[in-house]
């Protein structure tokens, strides 16, 4: 028997990240009366601790910079990276929909994305296609988006969490139930509901069960991505994908836990572990290196660049915060950095000489890499410390390419919709297929087709 509810909303959303907050302001502008739910006093998520960072093809901004880019091309390099393993159906709606949804994002809601022209393509990326908001990061992208739900004047509900879904024998959504800090709840009713609500990457359990190969590394992601999607999800008999797939990174700082960005390596940095020698190719798999480095002795490795590289890549906040926490050990030869870090100091000279050789020979080094122009690090030396960590999951309920959440059966279920974290990536199987910037690419994109797929769903249920 269903309780009775205190109102009835007809799009909740739950969770506010970036996916949360996209699908609540794509509801609110198709017309639909919409409450955001966040379980955080202040809004943070996955999305807060990223690099506000968004993979798009076929935008304006692109355009602008005379980069000639497609869904196509996209849907490309999607297939390929994950080696034809990812959902070809949510790969499709992600190079089709992520470019319009930047272009919606910059000209409807006034955000300030634009093509990120120091991101290289690396990676998986053909051409330049990822989007950010120049010297700002992830927490100022959800605070940005905050006001403009304020300004919009969309209902948020903060300090509430959802501890339950009530749901018919045909597995049709009629409410929640929230509770707060302090123990009180409330039922909430609901035409539609959008699960925005993250993954579960800070869920030892789930992660031990589904990717055990990583789960003693680091979690760098939101203690907030606990599964309640999954949860809820088995409780309605959804589906679920790739539930072992998973964003890791090879270069968190120890002590800092800042993560050195991956301009990094793709400007000539190098990762030398504590014999002083490299065992990657740096530039080949941004998320899967993290696997290399994990395997490596003594728990840490070093990333290896120099001045220029440092002045390349010091508009991005994360570096700005490791320069102005002098973060990095320096030195002017290859003996004094090793001594610095600690390392061997002949193996490390031989390992900086090798690269230069490789790089002059413009054959592949010993790692695999090609140099092509750019140049291994040169006096003055800087090192920094990291270690392996998980930083969010890409694995989760199947959806459809309308973000509609779906049974076993393939059948969507009747109003249940979800992004971001919660949903299904376009990653693949595992942890190679992650192109970068897809995090926010999948929130921001899933997260508009869920709000105007649930905002025209409220009105078919409130009509009939």
């Amino acid at each position: 028997m269903m309780p009775e509810f205190e109102y009835v909303i007809p799009v909740l959303v739950i969770g506010g990240g970036a996916c949360g907050c996209i699908a609540a302001l794509s509801a609110h502008h198709a017309g639909a009366q919409v409450l955001l739910v966040e379980q955080d006093e202040r809004p943070m998520g996955s999305t807060g601790m990223s690099q506000g960072l968004i993979c798009a093809a076929g935008t304006k901004a692109q355009a602008a910079h005379g980069i000639e880019d497609s869904a196509d091309t996209y849907f490309a390099d999607i297939m390929a990276k994950t080696q034809g393993l990812t959902d070809p159906v949510l790969a499709r709606a992600i190079a089709d929909h992520a470019g319009p949804t930047v272009d919606w994002m910059v000209d409807t809601l006034d955000l300030p994305w634009e093509l990120d022209t120091g991101f290289r393509p690396a990676y998986g990326n053909s051409t330049f296609r990822v989007h950010g908001w120049r010297g700002h990061g992830g927490q100022d992208m959800v605070d940005l988006l905050h006001r403009r739900l304020s300004d919009a004047g969309v209902d948020v509900l903060l300090g509430a969490k959802l501890v339950e879904v009530h749901a018919d024998e045909t597995g049709r959504v009629h409410g929640v139930t929230l509770e707060r800090p302090d123990g009180a709840q409330e039922l909430v009713g609901c035409e539609t509901l959008i699960l925005a609500c993250g993954g579960f990457a800070a869920n030892h359990a789930m992660v031990a069960q589904h990717m055990p190969d990583v789960s003693h590394a680091r979690n760098n992601g939101h203690e907030g991505s606990q599964g309640t999607g999954i949860v809820v999800g088995e409780k309605l008999g959804a589906a679920f994908g790739d539930m072992g797939a998973y964003q890791g990174y090879a270069m968190l700082t120890e002590p800092q836990g800042i993560p050195v960005p991956p301009g990094v390596p793709v400007e000539g940095g190098i990762l030398v572990n504590i014999a002083g020698e490299r065992f990657t190719n740096e530039v080949e798999d941004i998320a899967g290196m993290v696997h290399p480095v994990l395997a490596q002795p003594g728990d840490h490795v070093w990333v290896v660049f120099d001045a220029r590289i440092e002045a390349k890549t010091d508009y991005i906040p994360e570096m700005q915060q490791l320069i102005a926490l002098n973060a990095a050990r320096k030195a002017d030869t290859p003996e004094e950095l090793a001594a610095l870090i600690g390392v061997p100091a002949e193996a490390l000279a031989a390992t900086l000489a090798e690269a230069h050789a490789a790089q002059a020979s413009a054959k592949a080094d010993a790692q695999g890499r090609v140099w092509g122009s750019d140049l291994p690090p040169v006096a003055p030396y800087r090192a920094v410390k990291v270690v392996g960590a998980i930083f969010h999951t890409q694995g989760g309920l199947q959806i459809d390419g309308q973000a509609r959440v779906l049974r076993a059966d393939g059948l969507p279920l009747p109003n249940l919709f979800a992004g971001g974290g919660a949903a299904r990536s376009v990653s693949g199987p595992a942890h190679w297929g992650y192109l970068p910037a897809m995090g926010l690419a999948t929130a921001v994109t899933f997260g508009r087709l869920a709000g105007l797929g649930a905002a025209a769903r409220a009105r078919q249920l409130t009509d009939a």
